[in-house]
């Protein structure tokens, strides 16, 4: 048997806009914060950063407060890129009211999406190529919602881990199920990519992408602060 790689979720909702969770956010992510104009928008960046930090300080040995992040993106230098921190690999997402945190030691993505929004041919046609399309024939408009932000969080979990976001074309990834099948973009290689579905809870479709040729295992936790 191979080595394992352990991956942990946690799941949480909205943290309130208190001073006692805005003080552990640092200057970039403070004007991060007051960017966003819709206050559950500023909530969920809060409680993807509080969640993170205070995880994260629990493995490394500190407090919530010491941990920080270098989210300098890549292309422009502003501090809005991947948050990252030496010694783990994480990865942060939110919708609706869920927000997530996975942590593990190998490039890592995590995605949750809402699955009651419309998912209308457009967006289809954009994020899955035909043969995905074929997948969604004959089923309900909830049911084809549903399926359809299934796809698209394996794919969202796939480019995250990556680090390139967007960068990789959504029709590039063809998957089989909750497999990567395969990938026309150099920075995903079917062979060595790790991907499993997730219960973030009802209403919500939610995957994680690992990049490693190892076996590994999840757990899936709520978190309270």
């Amino acid at each position: 048997m191979g080595f394992v790689i352990e991956c942990a979720i946690w799941w949480a909702a909205p943290l309130p806009n208190d001073p006692e969770y805005l003080t552990l956010l640092d200057e970039p992510e403070q004007g991060r914060h007051r960017a966003y104009r819709l206050e559950i928008d500023q909530r969920r960046f809060l409680t993807g950063r509080v969640m993170a930090k205070t995880v994260l300080g629990e493995r490394l040995g500190l407090s919530a407060q010491e941990v920080r992040f270098d989210a300098t993106c890549d292309d422009c230098g502003k501090p809005h890129g991947k948050p990252r921190i030496k010694g783990v690999e994480f990865s942060i997402s939110h919708s609706g009211d869920r927000i997530g945190l996975a942590v593990t030691t190998a490039p890592v993505g995590l995605d949750v999406e809402t699955e009651n929004r419309k998912a209308d041919d457009s967006l289809i046609s954009y994020a899955l190529n035909e043969a995905e399309q074929k997948a969604l024939n004959g089923l309900s408009a909830a049911e084809r919602a549903s399926a359809f932000f299934q796809y698209w969080t394996r794919k969202e979990a796939l480019m995250k881990a990556t680090g390139k976001g967007l960068k990789i074309p959504l029709q590039s990834i063809t998957l089989d199920g909750a497999r990567l099948a395969a990938s026309t973009h150099a920075a995903l290689n079917p062979n060595s990519t790790w991907l499993q579905d997730l219960t973030p809870g009802e209403g919500y479709r939610a995957a994680v992408a690992i990049l490693t040729t190892e076996n590994v295992t999840t757990t899936e936790t709520n978190w309270h602060p």
